[in-house]
Order: C-alpha cells, then sequence, then structure tokens
C-alpha cells in the first residue's frame, strides 16, 4: 500500500481483490448468521404459539418478540439489519410455490377469481390501513419520547428558583 502526496490510502489492484473477497465473505457470512438469528426467533415464537395454543401464528408472536427485543435493547438494529435485508430483497423467491399452486388450480380462477381478487385487494387495503395506523402511533410515540427528554434535559440546565 503507498500514500500519496494526499496522504490517502490507495490499495493497489491485488490488495483491493482481497479486500473485496474477503470483505464479500464476511458480508456472506454476517448475512447468513443474522438469517439465522431471525429464523431462530421464528422457530422459538412458532414454538410458544403452537405450545400455548396462542389465536396468533408464530410469526407474528416472533415479530412482536423481536420488537420487544429490539425495545428493550437485547437485540442492536445493526445485528439483524443485513440478515432482514437480504430476506426482505429475496422475499420474491419465498412466493415461487404459491405461484405454482395457483397455476395448478386455473379452473378455481376461471370460475371464482373474480372473488378471490376482491378478498386479495380487500386485504391488501386492510394491511394498508393497519401499517399506516401502526407508523402513525409509532411517530406519535417517538414525539412523546422526545418531547419528554427535551424537557427533562431543559429543566435539568435551568432549575425553577424556589
Amino acid at each position: 500500500m503507498s500514500l500519496p502526496a494526499n496522504g490517502l490510502p490507495s490499495l493497489t489492484p491485488s490488495a483491493n481483490a482481497d479486500a473485496q473477497s474477503s470483505g464479500a465473505f464476511g458480508r456472506f457470512v454476517r448475512i447468513a448468521l443474522q438469517s439465522a438469528g431471525l429464523a431462530a426467533i421464528w422457530l422459538v415464537a412458532d414454538f410458544v404459539a403452537r405450545t400455548f395454543h396462542l389465536p396468533v401464528p408464530g410469526g407474528v408472536v416472533g415479530l412482536l418478540m423481536l420488537l420487544a427485543l429490539l425495545f428493550c435493547g437485547g437485540v442492536a438494529p445493526h445485528w439483524v439489519k443485513a440478515g432482514a435485508d437480504w430476506l426482505l430483497t429475496d422475499m420474491l423467491l419465498f412466493f415461487i410455490p404459491a405461484t405454482v399452486a395457483a397455476v395448478q388450480y386455473g379452473g378455481l380462477f376461471r370460475e371464482d377469481g373474480w372473488r378471490l381478487a376482491l378478498v386479495v385487494v380487500i386485504g391488501t387495503l386492510m394491511v394498508m390501513v393497519a401499517v399506516a395506523f401502526a407508523v402513525e402511533q409509532a411517530s406519535k410515540f417517538e414525539r412523546r419520547l422526545e418531547l419528554r427528554r427535551l424537557t427533562g434535559a431543559r429543566s435539568a440546565r435551568h432549575p425553577a428558583s424556589a
């Protein structure tokens, strides 16, 4: 590695290739471990949901568990970010079996396709409304916390005279 006049290191082509290959492998390992961690949370949550006969699926319980871990500091967001990003970007691959199954039932779609489409559209709209509501509530909660933090800091700097 040589240092040019500006003092910043410049990598030679071979050193750059080595850094990229080790970086790519490290990224792969990080994504694999984080995805495995997310899968482990889902497995535990699914076990809990089945064991206690909860009326919600294990995936929902897992999301609530992960949310609680993120809020309480048990899991730092950067510990799951790469794995979650990978899962979200490649989510379409997980729907291929459903698409193949839908093709096998072409007659059902020809007969009742409009009903199925209506259910999908209404379900999508319900999910969008629920997500919008949840985001709005979370935003209000964060604003209240920030206001409480700012007023607490301000009152600590300027104590009321008695």
